[in-house]
């Protein structure tokens, strides 16, 4: 009798363990590559098929790459995915936002691989680890080409990204050889202050690997930090060039850009003066950070710098 008593109080204590070690089985389950990362070495699935990204250009890595995954975080609460990447998303779910992670929706998609970024998540990777393997690239922005192909060596499409990143590449050229003789200024309207973006800003490197040239002030050569510049309303004629791409991050930054536009010292630039100042879209030159979001900026620079050249 004390014999089956003490099987039976052992019971609940064997089904515990064997709950609580299910998700670490769960993954290592079937074959696995092992990915040097920012935060070392982890076994990834071969074919991850539950992927959660966490920074916004694992959402263009995914997509380019013709990958969905079951869950992202989100750049701002409540924030729609990106219109540029079109319906791949429409089955994604919100994990939180990029440096608020919600670590209970994580769990709740179990996924096999989670994509993440040092430079804004490294206080979540033990606990994230734990859920399922974890690869952070390091920064984000400048290493953008990088990182595309660190995070789709974790999914297992390394190739693939590397042929993605030499037609961006070729097309690049072709497209900035028509506009070599013009210069190109990007400007960024934020909901405190205005930026002009340098030549190690996701657009900027974009517009650089066209080979097309920046006004000297958007060089930002007396900076050590080459992303972007502040500009104000009183000289804001350094965002003069042949051309002008200017972008609004979000609500308030709009009504900000739409003040300034409708200024005069705005209208008094020659690119605006020559209807040469183009207001497009902030998800793809500046937030988009990927290969699509590349390809959509050649877009934009063939379509509103080919009547320069005519």
């Amino acid at each position: 009798m004390r014999l089956r008593l003490a099987v039976a109080a052992m019971l609940p204590v064997l089904v515990l363990t064997a709950c609580g070690s299910g998700t670490t089985a769960s993954q290592e389950a079937g074959p696995t590559r092992t990915v040097k990362h920012a935060m070392g070495e982890t076994k990834v699935p071969m074919t991850p098929a539950r992927v959660i990204v966490l920074d916004t250009d694992k959402l263009d890595t995914m997509v380019s790459l013709g990958l969905t995954p079951v869950g992202a975080a989100q750049a701002q609460e409540n924030q729609t995915w990106p219109e540029y990447l079109g319906p791949a998303l429409a089955n994604t779910k919100p994990v939180g936002t990029l440096q608020q992670l919600n670590i209970e929706a994580i769990m709740a998609l179990k996924p096999d691989l989670i994509l993440g970024s040092k430079f804004r998540q490294a206080a979540f990777y033990d606990k994230l680890a734990k859920i399922a393997p974890t690869v952070f690239t390091e920064r984000v922005g400048i290493t953008w080409k990088d990182n595309f192909l660190l995070d789709a060596e974790a999914l297992g499409k390394k190739e693939q990204a590397e042929q993605l990143l030499a037609a961006y590449g070729t097309r690049a050229k072709e497209v900035g050889a028509k506009f070599a003789k013009l210069q190109v200024s990007i400007v960024r309207f934020m909901p405190t202050e205005i930026r002009m973006y340098g030549p190690e800003s996701f657009s900027g490197i974009v517009v650089g690997d066209a080979g097309i040239p920046r006004p000297e002030a958007q060089q930002l050569a007396d900076q050590d930090d080459k992303r972007f510049g502040k500009l104000s309303q009183e000289n804001i004629a350094k965002a003069d060039a042949d051309a002008v791409f200017y972008t609004a991050y979000g609500e308030a930054a709009a009504k900000s850009q739409a003040t300034v536009t409708a200024g005069p010292l705005w209208k008094n630039l020659a690119a605006v003066k020559s209807g040469n100042a183009h207001n497009v879209d902030d998800e793809i030159w500046m937030t988009g950070i990927g290969v699509t979001a590349a390809g959509k900026i050649l877009d934009d620079l063939d379509k509103y710098l080919t009547p320069l050249t005519k």
